[in-house]
């Protein structure tokens, strides 16, 4: 399999006790698609295949035990690294919702003129809808029906109804890392 055939379904952080435990943020919106999961790809500094041992929740923070992995200097050797599935084994959605690795890359177009508007480069969520990063943060379109009307990821293709100004606002100043916000 190549790259493409591969998606990232969390990010893994602190290892967790003396067991080989490793807290994970999860890149899913189906939190049942972790208890199926047997073997994965952990792709960071370097890249491996990982049986999975068990995945729970704990305080509503995902926790991850891989066979092999059962110490804390073994666990937190594994912080940043990607938890990666098969494509092929993705949760299947509801009509209506959509993989963020699929409208990632998708070309943005007014949906009138079919004027390129820009490429999507990033997904954010922030309590409220989610919004669509075009063009590295250039410009932020709030990713809902309203706007977003025809969403094609087979495609590519995204075809919206911008609110009139929006192509205007300034996109949020994002803080250096090493200055407080």
């Amino acid at each position: 399999m190549n790259n493409e055939d591969w998606v990232a379904v969390a990010i893994l952080h602190r290892a967790r006790g003396i067991r080989g435990e490793v807290t994970a943020e999860s890149l899913s919106s189906k939190p049942e698609r972790f208890a199926r999961l047997k073997q994965v790809r952990l792709v960071g500094e370097t890249t491996s295949m990982h049986q999975v041992e068990e995945v729970w929740q704990h305080g509503g923070v995902l926790i991850f035990k891989f066979a092999g992995i059962d110490s804390m200097t073994d666990a937190e050797k594994l912080r940043g690294f990607e938890v990666q599935i098969p494509r092929s084994e993705r949760v299947e959605l509801e009509p209506g919702e959509y993989f963020h690795s699929d409208v990632i890359g998708c070309e943005v177009r007014d949906r009138v003129s079919d004027r390129v508007i820009g490429r999507v480069t990033n997904f954010e969520e922030y309590g409220g809808p989610p919004l669509i990063e075009i063009d590295g943060g250039r410009l932020l379109i709030p990713f809902v029906k309203a706007i977003c009307v025809d969403i094609q990821p087979e495609a590519k293709l995204i075809r919206v109804d911008l609110p009139e100004g929006l192509e205007t606002i300034d996109a949020p100043v994002k803080a250096p890392a090493d200055t407080p916000a």
